[in-house]
């Protein structure tokens, strides 16, 4: 760490948070205590959060206290998440108002694409936003990068860049926190080749970002040879690491290589830690379950070892309550046995769901699927629901459901700028839809890339 790095850490960035009023290193000290806590200390925390969300949920919020009036559950009877009903993701989006407190007012909205194709907007409070901010600093202290650190973040682009004040304000933060962003979006050599350049240049102490983009730029590093630098831990998330992705890592990083879950309803919901068993559950904010769906209806947690569609449960978004959402996604539950890390924290993963296609340019590089995701982040008022399919052609096809009966000319511009800036040379088409059928699970392939028979 630099002398800079140091002051970063321990002083600067400390300062700045509390002078913005945020506790997000009370928090952090907090977290880390926590996270080695016995399982009764632990318990006795989120039994006592769930509580306090229900039963403001219950007298702040008309959805609340309409299902659990109709589910014949009073908040103070409570004290199992399991009892309570699910939340799918027609059901957030529809209620997002309903669902909205009139206490306390929403600090952050965010929207996101998610699982199915559909845009979500999410709200949360100030308080849930200081716990996420200590939650990821926690995780990602687990992988061995810090604040004051020199990070390179192989990360998506925004549809459009940000402009005037606040591209020089993001611009200064990012000098200031020691961020270098790359974008992941297209990953051809000449693009592989100026994050090395990048990684030669600024000399990162961490690397972050999604898992097939840095795999791809370290089977790149593998393939030509170049490697000459130290060992870089790797924090990746967004989609799942096959084995041969983490050796590919390893080689051309080190093997420091961690996992994270997490996405933008809750932020960091799991970490990997050193012993590389399972993720550890962001427990003392959030409530993760592995679910199994039983064929007479109904839901059980899922068993040790089984796969499970993943349940979330945000203890402190008193804003806007998200409790037991399904997000989408699918992981393997794990037994409760206590980590050789020494940490407390339940356990779960690895994550199993979340798998993207990967296209390819007019000229056979490999661009990442999840572009179409940051698209359409932007076309959320204009859109309800997307799907790319890229034939054996190598042309594409955008399924777009409007919200109304067309685009309005802007966002279809906007598209197919974005589009032709990362799929160059290749045949684009959008096509106006009324649905797009979903798959037997019920889920929405977001890209569909057809392969030559």
């Amino acid at each position: 760490m630099t002398l800079y790095g140091s002051a970063l850490e321990h002083l600067l960035y400390p300062a700045w948070e509390r002078l913005r009023g945020r506790p997000t290193f009370e928090l952090l000290a907090h977290l880390r205590r926590m996270e080695r806590a016995s399982a009764d200390e632990q318990e006795a925390l989120r039994s006592g959060l769930l509580r306090r969300l229900v039963r403001h949920a219950y007298e702040q919020t008309g959805y609340y206290r309409r299902v659990l009036d109709a589910a014949a559950l009073h908040p103070d009877d409570i004290n199992d998440v399991a009892v309570l009903p699910l939340l799918d993701r027609a059901t957030a989006k529809a209620t997002v108002d309903e669902r909205t407190a009139r206490w306390p007012r929403v600090a952050v909205t965010k929207t996101t694409s998610g699982s199915t194709g559909e845009p979500l907007e999410v709200r949360f409070s100030a308080e849930s936003r200081y716990w996420r901010d200590a939650t990821r600093w926690r995780g990602f202290g687990w992988g061995g990068y810090r604040m004051g650190m020199k990070a390179m973040h192989v990360w998506g682009v925004p549809a459009t860049a940000p402009k005037g004040l606040h591209r020089a304000k993001l611009g200064l933060d990012r000098t200031l926190r020691r961020d270098v962003y790359v974008s992941c979006m297209v990953r051809s050599d000449e693009a592989l080749r100026a994050m090395v350049d990048t990684i030669r240049r600024d000399r990162p102490q961490a690397i972050l970002g999604y898992a097939q983009a840095i795999a791809d730029l370290a089977r790149f590093v593998g393939r030509h040879g170049l490697r000459d630098w130290a060992d870089i831990p790797v924090i990746y998330g967004a989609e799942r690491l096959w084995p041969h992705d983490r050796a590919d890592l390893e080689r051309a990083f080190g093997p420091a290589v961690f996992e994270t879950y997490g996405c933008r309803e809750f932020t960091l919901m799991g970490a990997e830690c050193e012993m590389h068993d399972g993720l550890h559950e962001s427990a003392e904010n959030l409530i993760v379950e592995i679910l199994v769906e039983e064929r007479g209806g109904g839901w059980r947690a899922a068993r040790p070892g089984e796969v499970g569609e993943v349940a979330v449960t945000d203890l402190h978004n008193l804003a806007c309550p998200m409790i037991r959402y399904l997000t989408g996604d699918r992981a393997v539950a794990r037994e409760q046995t206590p980590c050789a890390c020494g940490r407390t924290l339940p356990r779960f993963g690895p994550v199993d769901g979340r798998v993207t296609e990967t296209l390819r340019d007019g000229e056979g590089n490999p661009v990442e699927g999840i572009l179409f995701n940051i698209l359409f982040l932007e076309l959320a008022p204009h859109t309800r629901q997307f799907q790319a399919v890229q034939r054996s052609d190598r042309s594409v096809i955008l399924n777009v459901v409007p919200q109304g009966d067309a685009l309005p000319p802007d966002a279809t511009a906007m598209i197919h700028a974005f589009v032709g800036k990362h799929l160059r040379g290749v045949p684009f088409e959008i096509r106006l839809v009324r649905d797009i059928p979903l798959t037997r699970a019920g889920k929405l392939q977001r890209v569909v890339v057809e392969r030559a028979a």
